[in-house]
């Protein structure tokens, strides 16, 4: 059997290397293609924004520990899937499948308000390494010369959580320099409250944050929607301006082209339809996990909030997909469970754990915990996972995200 996994970021790596443990490896042959030669910790570029970390701190070249298990590595950019003949397409060449994993991540759909950038747009963004280099030199200048900032998202924005970690991340640092005076901070947010993170909030997570935006002297818009970005100001769409030298928005998502340019793979968005099993609805030798996939919103809101796709929920889909292609592959049962979240939130001078189970409401568990304690474990963890993911290992602790 020939499986390609389309993907290097957690998703594809846990999916792959899962794979690896549960099928011969004389009777399957498995392949990761990737546009970046590099695995990228996607929840530590908040601390490349802020100068703590580089890239090189949170990466490592994927080839090596990939070919050390068995499993082909190509680098390249996939432009086409074509799942009826099982084939993928890249620049300059084309791979036969007998199963697929798109693990393809997302594209920043900037496009949907003006402004949105940072090279489509004077704002920053923290969704990609080389945004997240932006962000720290211009986070740099701006530490020379403070003042109004905007953070928040956009309208449609999944991926919540790095913008409430830059806001904390960043009144910290002007603190430790006497500069909260001069930068004074709005966040803005699609959120029908502070908290809801797109899956209709945890535990007593809303009074929590509210307080926290209050005893910083920071002031919040809820279900408020972007509609422009300029070099000065950041519009909403009931008239409001807001000024801001320094504008951090997150943007809303969309799949990649590869996913969006053929025909019957993926919905409107780019996105790709699956079932429990995290196999695609129409095609069943195709599997999707992580942010490649459509899960819909868990409630309506007067802003849109869509719902996001944690690296712990990605690592969840990918070990599901992994076990259910070798299920299908040797005549096993097929598997699935609910979601579940686990995360852990820097906010500059301590951190905060929480977990919901599962993710969508109702939930046997919604909990959280704060204290510094949670700041070293957030440190810890990057590390390790750093340190396992690279050597094949792809169970964690339960309370490391």
């Amino acid at each position: 059997m020939r499986i390609v996994v389309i993907g290097g970021s957690s998703g594809g790596l846990t999916a792959a290397f899962d794979l690896r443990r549960l099928l011969p490896r004389r009777d399957h042959e498995i392949t990761v293609i990737s546009r970046d030669r590099r695995f990228v910790f996607i929840p530590s570029l908040p601390w490349v924004a802020m100068g703590e970390k580089t890239i090189a701190d949170i990466s490592f070249d994927l080839e090596r520990p990939l070919r050390s298990k068995g499993i082909n590595f190509i680098a390249a950019a996939v432009t086409r899937i074509d799942p009826e003949a099982r084939t993928v397409h890249t620049d300059t060449e084309s791979h036969d499948y007998d199963y697929l994993v798109i693990a393809t991540g997302h594209r920043s759909a900037n496009e949907a308000v003006p402004g949105l950038g940072p090279f489509d747009g004077p704002s920053h963004s923290l969704m990609s390494p080389a945004e997240a280099e932006e962000a720290r030199e211009t986070w740099a200048a701006f530490l020379r010369d403070p003042g109004p900032m905007v953070i928040g998202c956009a309208p449609g924005a999944s991926c919540l959580g790095p913008a409430y970690e830059f806001l904390f991340e960043a009144h910290h640092a002007l603190k430790r320099r006497s500069l909260c005076h001069k930068a004074p901070m709005v966040y803005v947010t699609p959120e029908p409250f502070l908290g809801h993170f797109g899956v209709g909030g945890f535990g007593k997570i809303r009074q929590f944050l509210e307080g926290e935006l209050e005893a910083r002297d920071v002031r919040y818009h809820t279900s408020a929607a972007i509609s422009k970005i300029t070099e000065s100001a950041v519009e909403l769409a009931d008239g409001r301006t807001l000024k801001a030298r320094y504008a951090m928005i997150i943007p809303s998502l969309a799949g990649v082209p590869a996913v969006a340019d053929s025909p019957g793979l993926g919905n409107p968005k780019g996105f790709v339809p699956v079932d429990a099993h995290y196999r695609h609805k129409d095609f069943e030798r195709i599997y999707a996990v992580g942010v490649a996939v459509a899960l819909p919103p868990v409630e309506e809101t007067p802003v849109a909030v869509n719902f996001p796709k944690t690296g712990h929920m990605t690592e969840q889909m990918a070990k599901i997909a992994a076990r259910n292609i070798a299920a299908d592959i040797a005549g096993g049962e097929m598997t699935s469970h609910e979601l579940m979240a686990e995360c852990i939130m820097d906010m500059g001078d301590k951190a905060v754990h929480i977990v919901a189970d599962p993710v969508r409401p109702p939930r046997n568990v919604s909990e959280f915990s704060k204290g510094r304690r949670w700041l070293w474990a957030k440190r810890f963890f990057a590390n390790y996972y750093l340190w396992k993911i690279r050597r094949g290992a792809t169970r964690s602790p339960k309370w490391v995200w």
